[in-house]
């Protein structure tokens, strides 16, 4: 199974309800295809400084703003791979660039800075993206639903749909089962447009004629708030 490593392109999200997902997907038959890797469940581990400083700069809208993310398909063992995701994005444009290393290698040299075995233009910009931020530790364990489509006639443009979106600040491991926190109201789907490009005429006559609108959401974001919320409110975060 082969996975892209380097991406630029425009990240559209609409937060829809269940109704709409389904109009939608009938509205996408004729366009487009399922992604060849299907339904999966996909685990994030988000790292930040000590006082969420990457976090904290991103939610104020910056121009330029960036995270660093380890990231699974499913729930792994030590020596099965994962990918260690730089992300970055610029006046709208997302630049995302990662590498493929095993869990245990991936968890050593974020954790204590052992040197990878690769080297690439990628681990230079990763050892760059540590050293200058210094304090970065795993902060939030992220996972959810997809499903991923692609269109026929442009690969490049394709559109997603996220549920059972969940977070949790302990068991911070690509190697757990999924529990945690919702995130996103019941029977609602965080759907993305993700094009190097424009969106084709359908599917933005589409989207207008049924008034669903993009809005901005980031899901490291929405679970930072919800720690200050309930750090605030002198909380328990689940059982």
């Amino acid at each position: 199974m082969s996975y892209q490593m380097i991406f630029k392109r425009y990240e559209l999200k609409y937060l829809i309800t269940k109704e709409q997902k389904n109009l939608i997907l009938s509205e996408m038959m004729p366009y487009m295809l399922p992604d060849q890797y299907g339904r999966s469940t996909i685990r994030n581990i988000y790292y930040d400084t000590d006082n969420y400083r990457l976090i904290r700069h991103s939610i104020e809208k910056p121009t330029y703003k960036e995270k660093l993310r380890v990231r699974s398909y499913k729930q792994v063992s030590q020596g099965e791979p994962v990918f260690i995701e730089l992300k970055k994005k610029y006046q709208s444009v997302v630049y995302k660039r990662r590498i493929s290393v095993s869990e245990k290698d991936a968890m050593l040299y974020l954790g204590t800075g052992l040197p990878l075995i690769m080297q690439s233009q990628i681990t230079e910009e990763l050892d760059y993206f540590c050293e200058y931020y210094q304090t970065l530790r795993p902060r939030v364990f992220l996972s959810y639903d997809r499903e991923a489509f692609y269109d026929k006639e442009d690969s490049d443009f394709r559109v997603t749909f996220d549920e059972n979106i969940r977070w949790r600040e302990s068991d911070l491991t690509l190697c757990s089962g999924i529990y945690g926190n919702a995130l996103l109201p019941q029977n609602h789907t965080l759907m993305e447009i993700k094009t190097g490009g424009g969106i084709p005429l359908w599917m933005a006559h589409f989207l207008s004629s049924k008034q669903i609108f993009k809005t901005s959401f980031s899901k490291y974001g929405s679970a930072y708030q919800e720690i200050l919320t309930t750090k605030n409110n002198g909380g328990i975060l689940y059982a």
